[in-house]
């Protein structure tokens, strides 16, 4: 089993501290061939083809890309050969036959993972190359990440404003901001970390920072997205905070907010969303390049086509 490491962690903090747990998925559904199958008949709307460049502070630049006229061995290959994170988005739809072992697994493990009465669930399959990093960040849901191949790396750091700002979390929330955070490595002294292998699901409590990086080979994992009702109003809560802050309000901690307040700023948001007050200032990256060609993303250099 994967061992974790904490220095300097608070007592509060250890009582929600993430863990793994044996999952149970069969591992075969990771294999080249059953990932070549998968890639072969994934619908291209729902790839999303991403590269991460770091500094030597660990900040991150990063460029998108297509799988133009790539089958799905071509697809699989550039993945083991560059630093390629590719998310197949909704796999509850799109591969039934996975989603279906997961929704086992979770059925099995909700209460131990904390993940009992969850709702809206969704799955990404996200296939990485052996050296990838995903930097510091933050979901907006309850997530369990199913390991099927290679080992990941896995820093969580407690969801606590020294380490993720409130003001920072609900603009995130808004989508006037992306999901990255300003990071240094001195905050890795406060940080479980977890070396998951296959066969393990790793778990986090809500809104908690994490980021990744690839140890050991092709990494595959299944990362279930679910909210519970917990987590909807609380979500939505920081959501009405952020158009609040906005236009001047003084903010009180989501700690010390009680589910009543929380309530209200739930239904809140409801309203100011239906108001079109909160909207969606994010983007989509410019895709750069293309799998299908020759000289795609090879041992970490692009060249011109």
């Amino acid at each position: 089993m994967t061992q974790s490491v904490e220095s300097s962690v608070t007592a509060e903090a250890v009582l929600n501290a993430p863990k793994t747990v044996e999952h149970g998925i069969p591992l075969y559904l990771a294999s080249d061939e059953a990932l070549i199958h998968i890639l072969d008949r994934y619908p291209e709307e729902l790839f999303d083809i991403n590269c991460y460049d770091f500094d030597a502070e660990g900040q991150v630049s990063l460029t998108t890309g297509t799988r133009g006229r790539a089958d799905g061995r071509t697809v699989l290959n550039a993945i083991k050969a560059g630093r390629l994170w590719v998310n197949l988005r909704s796999c509850e739809d799109a591969h039934p036959g996975l989603w279906a072992e997961v929704q086992l697994a979770f059925g099995r493990l909700a209460p131990e993972l904390g993940g009992k009465g969850a709702k809206k669930m969704t799955g990404q399959l996200i296939l990485s190359s052996p050296t990838t990093r995903v930097p510091f960040h933050f979901d907006a849901a309850g997530v369990v990440l199913f390991h099927l191949r290679g080992v990941k790396r896995v820093w969580v750091y407690p969801n606590t404003e020294a380490f993720l700002p409130q003001d920072a979390m609900e603009q995130v929330i808004m989508r006037t901001t992306t999901e990255e955070l300003p990071y240094s490595r001195i905050m890795d002294g406060a940080a479980w970390r977890f070396d998951v292998v296959p066969g393990e699901a790793l778990t986090w409590p809500l809104y908690a920072p994490h980021r990744v990086e690839n140890q050991e080979g092709l990494c595959v994992s299944l990362s279930m997205d679910y909210q519970t009702w917990g987590s909807r109003i609380t979500t939505g809560a920081h959501r009405a905070n952020g158009v609040l802050r906005r236009w001047g309000w003084k903010i009180q901690p989501m700690a010390t907010t009680n589910w009543a307040h929380r309530t209200i700023l739930w239904a809140a948001a409801l309203a100011f969303t239906r108001l079109n007050l909160v909207k969606n200032n994010i983007k989509d990256f410019e895709r750069t390049f293309d799998v299908a060609d020759a000289n795609v993303i090879m041992h970490g250099e692009r060249e011109a086509a």
